[in-house]
């Protein structure tokens, strides 16, 4: 299937890749590189040289026990980033936010994907989104980045994921938002145990058959390293692992920090698809 992401036109029917750039000074892989422009412009180029599709912009770091960052200071941010990208190379520009005035100003900038953690439920953010005429990807998350992982607690992890998943659909569905512009985002490690992300990653075929492309990202999280025992550097070869397996199972892109090695694991799975169609 192909979606417009502001002018790009992407055919999801196939595995794409989207590269990770955090302009933040705490995120849990990579805080600090990045958040000076001419880094963020150095690593894009090397990320779409690499073979990403997508270039998922954020501010705003959403791990566990991340500090507020203010509308703002998000802006200051993000906004420059997105607009110097977006003028620079052929990619769609996609901005993990949850903030109205950065859903905005990013459209404005040339921004083609809003990727919400929050599923649009801050207030103003699903009218914001609405308003921008570009697509979202509506996240599950248990709780709020500070206390997400404080004993989350699920009686079917599956069934109440998409539950969830849907009934933001339909929320942005009634906002205006067509179907057409709609991704889902299961959510690995956003206030999920272990076990829950492994029955998460196994029932993906089935979040799949819900109508909506998927996208995932599990790249150097912490449900790896407590598989592996391996640190955040460290965690490449089980973040190849899941990344086939999520393509595999249907996933239309797959968000990782390491795009090269990730777009070769995706080809062997489009290969295989296209051989066995």
């Amino acid at each position: 299937m192909e979606m417009n992401f502001a002018g790009h036109s992407v055919d999801l029917s196939c595995p794409r890749v989207m590269g990770v750039l955090n302009v933040t000074p705490d995120s849990f892989s990579d805080g600090g590189r990045f958040h000076r422009l001419d880094s963020a412009l150095v690593q894009a180029e090397k990320m779409v040289g690499e073979g990403a599709a997508f270039i998922d912009i954020g501010g705003e770091s959403t791990r566990p026990g991340a500090a507020v960052v203010s509308a703002e200071e998000e802006m200051e941010r993000v906004c420059p980033v997105v607009e110097a990208v977006a003028a620079r190379f052929d990619v769609v520009v996609s901005v993990d936010t949850s903030t109205p005035q950065v859903i905005t100003e990013t459209a404005r900038l040339g921004a083609g994907l809003v990727n919400d953690v929050r599923a649009l439920t801050k207030e103003g953010a699903m009218e914001a989104a609405a308003a921008a005429g570009i697509p979202v990807c509506l996240m599950h998350m248990q709780g709020e980045p500070g206390t997400m992982q404080q004993a989350p607690h699920y009686d079917n992890v599956v069934a109440e994921v998409s539950r969830f998943l849907m009934d933001r659909v339909a929320a942005a569905r009634e906002a205006g938002i067509s179907s057409e512009r709609i991704l889902l985002d299961p959510g690995y490690g956003f206030g999920k145990t272990l076990e829950h992300n492994l029955v998460l990653l196994e029932a993906l075929d089935q979040m799949h058959a819900l109508g909506y492309p998927l996208l995932v990202g599990m790249s150097r999280k912490t449900m790896l390293g407590q598989i592996t025992g391996r640190d955040v550097a460290d965690r490449l070869p089980a973040g190849l692992a899941v990344a086939t397996i999520a393509a595999m199972k249907g996933a239309a892109i797959i968000r990782v920090h390491d795009v090269r090695e990730t777009v070769d694991a995706v080809k062997v799975v489009s290969a295989l698809k296209e051989a066995t169609a």
